[in-house]
């Protein structure tokens, strides 16, 4: 993670070279299409563009750059909504546990989606009860295709208790 690159474009400028140069898209607020290209991304002053969803499907995004999302409140960033997972081979548990830590998300997240990431357990699925923290948390998680899942009733009741809101739903079989 370069930081000084942080500083000099902003958190969500930085946050989407990353994303991108690791195969994921991003869209950012007003913007109806995806961005997947990173000389497409667009330009203008210093924190116009804010990103609103990530769909890392089939990216090669990883823990070492999760601070790229928030390492501080200030450098984090603030406005996104969406985050998709699908077929991401370097998720993990400790991934979902650092993306519920980071505290802008905690405040702006409200649909997620993991799908097809083997890598990812029980352990972190419930640590994404930490998104309720703020006043808006997760409102909908959707978990497919997890062979690391090995007591999905469990999980899923705890994540219930932790966000009675939530709406789960479920193609773990």
């Amino acid at each position: 993670v370069d930081y000084e690159r942080i500083k000099a474009v902003g958190p969500d400028r930085a946050a989407a070279e990353w994303l991108l140069r690791c195969g994921a898209k991003v869209r950012f607020e007003g913007f109806d299409r995806w961005h997947h290209d990173y000389n497409g991304l667009p330009t203008g002053p210093l924190g116009r563009y804010k990103i609103q969803a990530i769909d890392a499907t089939e990216s090669c995004i990883m823990y070492k750059g999760f601070d790229h999302l928030g390492r501080c409140r200030e450098y984090g960033l603030k406005y996104v909504e969406e985050i998709k997972f699908n077929k991401c081979i370097y998720i993990e548990d400790i991934c979902l546990e650092r993306l519920s830590s980071i505290e802008n998300l905690q405040a702006s997240l409200y649909m997620m989606e993991v799908v097809s990431c083997g890598n990812v357990t029980d352990k972190g699925v419930v640590a994404l009860h930490t998104l309720r923290l703020v006043a808006r948390h997760l409102e909908y998680l959707f978990l497919s295709d997890l062979p690391g899942i090995e007591d999905k009733q469990t999980t899923v009741d705890r994540l219930q208790r932790a966000l009675p809101r939530l709406d789960i739903a479920l193609d773990l079989d």
